[in-house]
């Protein structure tokens, strides 16, 4: 294996550190710290981790943790009301709705009535159409931690060749107007797309984020490419369960100039983010300098 690893993990312990840095400044600055409400409505055990898991951090970092549990049988207008109640609480500043909800409620809906400034998932449609005219947005968090690596990694991204694999409006679609912000020459391919071989070995930086375990192999692979390996997909392999991405990780590390593993890669920077974004609105709803590096 000839590919430098990029340490998600310790990458995103130092998001932590710088936000709360900047969250401790903010206190003696206006004596009030972020508020970051999460919504969790039923008993997804893999939500309820990750909700647990986002208010132990968000403590951590200083900020103020909102938790509202509601049952599976919660409404649509029940929801709405809370998210309603949240937009007009000057404590939070921040607002997350756990998906996937309950297939009764709709999240399209539910999306649509989170206040645009604390949508720190940054999937509203007004945050989607700003970021994708350039302007200034709420970014979703995963693509906007890959961001940040890529930045890290490669400093100027300028005229570099990217490929995004997967066209999601979480991942794909972002990630490819960030890359285009930063100047490169991006190229989004899917399932669909013809000969994916030939036009991965064009990139100087590949994103992959399809959803199928380790599709890409190291002759999809241009030598020296930095690799983001946004996939997470769990497998059987040995008689035991794993977690694998959608680059066959042994096979690309030979040919690739740095890449991320899976776990340890683009997951930890996700909540690292959402940290970062609280920390943004707040800065946005008073007026103050954004917190620098924590941004795209």
């Amino acid at each position: 294996m000839s590919a430098r690893i990029i340490d998600g993990k310790a990458f995103a312990a130092g998001i932590r550190r710088r936000v709360a840095d900047h969250v401790a400044r903010l206190a003696d600055q206006t004596g009030q710290v972020p508020g970051l409400a999460v919504v969790l409505v039923g008993e997804d055990p893999a939500s309820q981790i990750y909700v647990r898991s986002k208010n132990r951090m968000t403590d951590e970092c200083g900020m103020r943790s909102i938790e509202h549990r509601l049952p599976d049988t919660t409404t649509q207008a029940k929801l709405l009301d809370l998210i309603y109640a949240l937009n007009g609480d000057e404590a939070v500043h921040g607002i997350l709705v756990q998906l996937p909800l309950p297939a009764h409620l709709d999240p399209d809906l539910v999306i649509a009535a989170i206040d645009p400034l604390k949508d720190v998932d940054g999937f509203h449609v007004s945050n989607v159409g700003r970021l994708g005219t350039g302007q200034k947005s709420m970014v979703p968090c995963t693509p906007l931690g890959c961001l940040m690596m890529l930045r890290a990694h490669l400093g100027d991204l300028s005229g570099l060749d990217a490929v995004v694999l997967g066209r999601s409006n979480i991942v794909g679609k972002p990630m490819a107007q960030l890359l285009l912000r930063d100047s490169c020459t991006v190229t989004m391919a899917h399932s669909r797309t013809r000969d994916l071989a030939q036009v991965t070995r064009r990139a100087d930086i590949l994103v992959a984020a399809v959803g199928r375990p380790e599709m890409i192999t190291g002759d999809y692979v241009k030598p020296g490419a930095t690799i983001i390996d946004v996939g997470i997909n769990r497998i059987e392999r040995d008689g035991k369960q794993r977690l694998v991405g959608d680059c066959a990780f042994e096979s690309c590390a030979e040919v690739a100039g740095a890449i991320t593993p899976v776990p340890g890669g683009v997951g930890p920077m996700t909540i690292a983010c959402l940290l970062a974004n609280t920390v943004t609105a707040f800065c946005r709803a008073r007026g103050l300098p954004e917190p620098e590096g924590l941004t795209a």
